[in-house]
């Protein structure tokens, strides 16, 4: 797969090692000369240039990646980069840096971003999860059908404690994709039992998080 970094700050450059040690082809594209450093990645393509110029998006052939990921610390560059590289180029895929979360509304398919990632939010997510039992926390947001992954650690004294998914009347649009239960991720078929202390993870609508809540925990 070939990815286009827009971006060679530490987030970029980080992006970078873990897709080429994948085995993906990357480029990195920043207009400061200073983070311009082949020999820190030396299985990336580099270019000098700003990302938000059309024409160093040509001279770097963007219609031929199948990602871009913009991942810079400016909001207005990971914007504009992702509105180029998808009307422009029609890159199949858009990936998008949030660095202030005041800005995240804007990070939809309108400005050609198919997925944004909000590191604060991210980071609450992971403090939420890690402190909260018995609440509905969301972890990730699927930006193209409006869906969430939620997470919701099974308390002691649950009502469904000691009874089998198939218990779990989950409402409509809502799918308990994972159970995980300390070192293992258990993928849950109708007959698992539930146990204190187990992490349910679902899939679903915004509005269906309540109902999560309800349908396992009761009330």
């Amino acid at each position: 797969m070939k990815v286009a970094i827009a971006g060679a700050g530490a987030v970029g450059r980080s992006i970078a090692r873990e897709l080429i040690g994948n085995g993906h082809d990357v480029l990195l594209v920043d207009k400061e000369p200073g983070k311009i450093t082949p020999d820190r990645i030396p299985g990336a393509t580099w270019l000098l240039g700003d990302a938000c110029e059309v024409a160093n998006l040509e001279e770097a052939s963007f219609e031929e990646f199948d990602v871009v990921i913009g991942a810079t610390g400016d909001d207005k560059v990971n914007l504009v980069v992702s509105l180029l590289a998808k009307t422009e180029f029609s890159v199949q895929r858009v990936v998008a840096r949030i660095n202030h979360p005041s800005n995240e509304w804007l990070f939809t398919e309108a400005w050609g971003v198919d997925r944004a990632v909000s590191t604060p939010r991210v980071l609450a997510s992971i403090v939420e999860e890690a402190v909260t039992v018995g609440d509905v926390v969301q972890l990730f947001s699927i930006r193209e059908g409006q869906a969430n992954l939620v997470e919701l650690t099974l308390p002691e004294g649950a009502p469904i404690e000691g009874r089998t998914v198939r218990a779990i009347e989950l409402p409509r649009d809502v799918t308990l994709v994972a159970i995980v239960r300390g070192d293992r991720v258990i993928t849950p078929t109708p007959e698992d039992t539930l146990e204190a202390g187990d992490e349910l993870l679902f899939l679903a609508l915004p509005e269906a998080e309540a109902a999560i809540h309800a349908a396992v925990l009761g009330g």
